[in-house]
C-alpha cells in the first residue's frame, strides 16, 4: 500500500498579499514542510492560468467573485491569479518543493477552470494525475493545501469517487470560505467518505 501526499497550491497569489489571498494561507507551509517524509511519494500541484483566463472577471469586465454561467456549470470569477510564468504563480518561498516527486500544472486550458487536481472543471477532462497514480501504485492519499473549499474538495471529491482512500488534513489547510463554500464542502467531503482530520 503507497501512501501520497498531495500539496494542493500553495503559490505566492494565494497567500497574503497575492492577488487571491486565503486567510493565513502562508501559515500551513512549516506544517505542510514537517509531514512530507511521512509519505512516499509527494505531489505537488500548480495553478498555472493564461492571462485571460475565461474563470477571470477582467476577462468578462464583471466584479471579481461574482458568478457566471459556463458551457459546464456555474463559475465563480476570480481576480486575474496564477498567471503562468508570474511571480503570483510562483510556490510559497518556504515550501520544500525539492522533495515532491511530480508538479502537476492544471487550470491551463483557458476555456475551462480546473479546481481539482484530477479533473478540470468540466468534470470529463482528466489531468493525467490517476494514470500517475495508479502506475505508481498509490491508492490512499492524504490532501493539503489551498484552499479547502474549492481545490481540495474538489481534488478530493474525485479521488474519492476514483476509489483511492482519501484524507485531508484540515489543520494544514485554509479555505476561502465564500458564500458558505467552506461548510458545504466539508460536509460534501464527509458524505463521500473522506476522513477529515
Amino acid at each position: 500500500m503507497t501512501h501520497a501526499l498531495i500539496v494542493i497550491d500553495v503559490q505566492k497569489d494565494f497567500c497574503p498579499g497575492g492577488a487571491l489571498a486565503v486567510a493565513d494561507g502562508d501559515r500551513i507551509v512549516p506544517g505542510i514542510n514537517a509531514v512530507m517524509n511521512d509519505f512516499d511519494v509527494v505531489i505537488l500541484t500548480q495553478d498555472w492560468h493564461p492571462a485571460g483566463h475565461s474563470s477571470f472577471a477582467s476577462t468578462h469586465d464583471a466584479a471579481p467573485m461574482s458568478m457566471m454561467d459556463m458551457p459546464y456549470g456555474p463559475q465563480v470569477l476570480w481576480p486575474d491569479h496564477c498567471i503562468q510564468g508570474s511571480l503570483g504563480a510562483q510556490f510559497h518561498p518556504d515550501l520544500t518543493v525539492d522533495r515532491a516527486d511530480l508538479i502537476l500544472r492544471k487550470g491551463h486550458n483557458p476555456a475551462i477552470d480546473s479546481y481539482s487536481a484530477f479533473f478540470e472543471n468540466d468534470r470529463t477532462t482528466p489531468t493525467g494525475l490517476e494514470g500517475y497514480l495508479r502506475t505508481r501504485g498509490i491508492d490512499r492519499i492524504t490532501l493539503v493545501g489551498l484552499a479547502t473549499d474549492f481545490c481540495v474538495a474538489y481534488s478530493a471529491l474525485d479521488a474519492a469517487k476514483l476509489g483511492f482512500g482519501v484524507a485531508v488534513r484540515m489543520d494544514l489547510c485554509r479555505a476561502i470560505d465564500f458564500d458558505g463554500s467552506l461548510v458545504k464542502a466539508t460536509a460534501d467531503m464527509a458524505a463521500a467518505g473522506v476522513s477529515l482530520g
